[in-house]
């Protein structure tokens, strides 16, 4: 094994244990401040754009990375199903997950067949009452209430027994998924998902996708066919460009890698976003609180968890309901509903939450952390386990216990970029350790039989202790360059955002700035520490750790004095609070610089 690249800026261990390194090459500014397209080139060359793709990445658009939704295996298949039912006007019902992307797939077709002159239905299961996926009882029951055909989005790529249950009873079933496949298929008229195993390499390289990405091209497709039959000689065509804040919300929400076709997507879909035209979309951003265009964080830390909420501690149609609403009254109601929904489940998941950390010190070193407890609402248990894996540097699973009728638990996990967490669920599933299981690389879902936990710990080990540790050697705080702090100007940061959306995948600028003195801390709220410092060119600027006050690091910051000298790295960020708006640093690391 080679050596680890040397430490930067002259620090050997920072304060949170890490080694700094340059994510691509070394972009240490100094005292400068003068931007141009140079850096923009840096940030795409440290993100693995070759230098002949420079220009497609600078501005993504969709012309440049949309491929031909006939690569799919049964895309062309299902779009000639839908512009049947189009053209008869068939009932069609859309089956939905609960969560963003399951919400947000389902009000994609449901706007889609309404431009298209058919309304559709449209069934989202109860978490709790019914679980993940489609069960073949409530498809049965949806086609003897008319429907002649049925959708599902975000799931059912691994229903076997469901969909042969519908097939049995005569039911067409199309399912449009992103999650990961076996090699037997389940019974239907179609399935379209890039994660198929019989996928060409030119479709699996789109596994990526986001089951509202899925639905997207299945869109295009449809519209294409429809296009074919000269459904659109007396009548307009859909405009599709308007469904892509669906699209951007559901991907950022499912923590879908935003590189390629994805990054295209959420790019062009904020810029829909920011025209508010959907009425449902408008009201959840009015009552996401912000005054300015959504940008990429707030569709994972503002607008999602509202969609969210409904399916974790409500009701699981509201988000769907939302974003096909026309009625701007509803779409306020429901906005605001989803917004007290998000407000109970932020408590409900704090107390699972510190339950959950109460047992981190039994782990004993597993690759996978994995966390139980009676009473735990199976509805937070993802955002917990998301938590844990951030506290840990592992991949972490939260298992709801005795969530069912038969005792048994409901999990959900949460990975780390090398460590494909829902390719073991599934195998651990066919070894017979889970009674279901799925998911894809970052994230996955499971239901487990008591007594199975720690067999299920010690196959994971064996499994994913070698990319686990692989992954955790590969854990260096990665920076992009390093100002002094004169340079964190707004300026700046808009620099650094022009080379967006960030998000898994394509992670967001890290910067490094100083030497700083601190002038001040305190914390904000129950373990946020605030700071304000100063560098020696005598600029200052503020600064925040999130969720830091007990860490070594934050401990650090409080107790900071003036006379010794800090780095700081983290995210550059505007706060447009005051009058004139100013950059600030979002802090992840410190390191003495002395």
């Amino acid at each position: 094994m080679s050596a680890p690249p040397a430490s930067i800026l002259g620090l050997d261990r920072s304060l949170g244990g890490r080694t700094w390194r340059w994510r691509g090459g070394n972009m240490d500014l100094g005292s400068g401040s003068s931007l141009d397209h140079d850096l923009i080139t840096q940030l795409l060359l440290a993100r693995g754009v070759g230098q002949h793709e420079i220009d497609r990445h600078r501005n993504p658009s969709l012309r440049a990375f949309l491929p031909d939704p006939s690569i799919f295996q049964d895309m062309d298949k299902a779009a000639a199903r839908l512009a049947d039912a189009v053209i008869s006007g068939e009932a069609i019902t859309v089956y939905g997950d609960y969560d963003v992307d399951g919400a947000t797939s389902a009000a994609l077709l449901i706007r889609l067949l309404r431009a298209l002159g058919r309304e559709a239905g449209h069934y989202i299961p109860d978490r709790l009452l019914e679980g993940y996926g489609p069960s073949g009882e409530a498809l049965v029951k949806i086609a003897e209430r008319g429907a002649r055909l049925i959708v599902t989005v975000d799931c059912g790529a691994m229903a076997h027994e469901a969909l042969a249950m519908a097939a049995d009873a005569g039911v067409e079933v199309i399912v449009v998924d992103h999650h990961k496949c076996s090699a037997e298929l389940p019974r239907t008229v179609a399935l379209v998902n890039p994660n198929r195993l019989d996928e060409s390499p030119e479709a699996a390289r789109y596994g990526h996708l986001a089951a509202v990405g899925v639905a997207f091209l299945l869109a295009i497709a449809t519209v294409r066919e429809l296009r074919s039959r000269a459904f659109f000689a007396e009548r307009a065509e859909p405009d599709l460009f308007a469904l892509l804040d669906l699209v951007a919300l559901g991907t950022v929400a499912d923590m879908a890698a935003l590189h390629g076709l994805n990054r295209a997507l959420v790019a062009q879909g904020l810029k829909v976003m920011a025209r508010r035209d959907g009425v449902g979309m408008s009201a959840l951003i009015d009552a996401s609180r912000l005054t300015r265009a959504p940008a990429c964080s707030d569709l994972g830390f503002a607008l999602g968890p509202r969609i969210n909420a409904g399916g974790r501690v409500g009701e699981a149609t509201l988000g769907v309901r939302l974003l096909t609403t026309e009625d701007e009254d509803e779409a306020r109601t429901i906005a605001a509903q989803l917004s007290t929904l998000n407000e109970e489940r932020r408590a409900i998941e704090a107390a699972v939450q510190e339950a959950a950390e109460a047992q981190l010190a039994t782990q004993h070193n597993r690759a996978v952390v994995i966390l139980s407890g009676a009473g735990w609402h199976p509805g937070v248990i993802g955002i917990v386990a998301g938590r844990i894996k951030e506290k840990t540097g592992k991949p972490a699973l939260v298992i709801a216990l005795d969530a069912d009728e038969h005792g048994n638990g409901k999990g959900s996990g949460r990975s780390i970029s090398g460590v494909d967490l829902g390719a073991a669920i599934i195998a651990a599933r066919e070894a017979g350790l889970l009674i279901a299981g799925g998911g894809h690389a970052m994230a996955a879902g499971l239901t487990i039989a008591p007594g199975k936990l720690d067999a299920l710990g010690e196959w994971l080990d064996a499994r994913l202790g070698g990319d686990v540790a692989r992954a955790s050697a590969n854990q260096a705080l990665l920076l992009d360059l390093a100002v002094a702090p004169g340079g964190l100007v707004p300026s700046l940061v808009e620099t650094l955002e022009s080379a967006g959306p960030y998000g898994i995948g394509w992670p967001g600028p890290r910067i490094a700035v100083g030497p700083v003195r601190m002038v001040k801390a305190d914390l904000v709220g129950t373990d946020h520490v605030r700071i304000i410092v100063r560098g020696d060119d005598g600029a200052s600027f503020k600064g925040i750790a999130f969720r830091a006050a007990s860490t070594e690091m934050g401990q650090a910051l409080l107790h900071a004095t003036h006379h010794r000298k800090l780095w700081l790295a983290g995210r550059a960020k505007i706060d447009d609070w005051s009058n004139r708006p100013q950059a600030e640093l979002h802090i992840e690391d410190a390191a003495y610089a002395d």
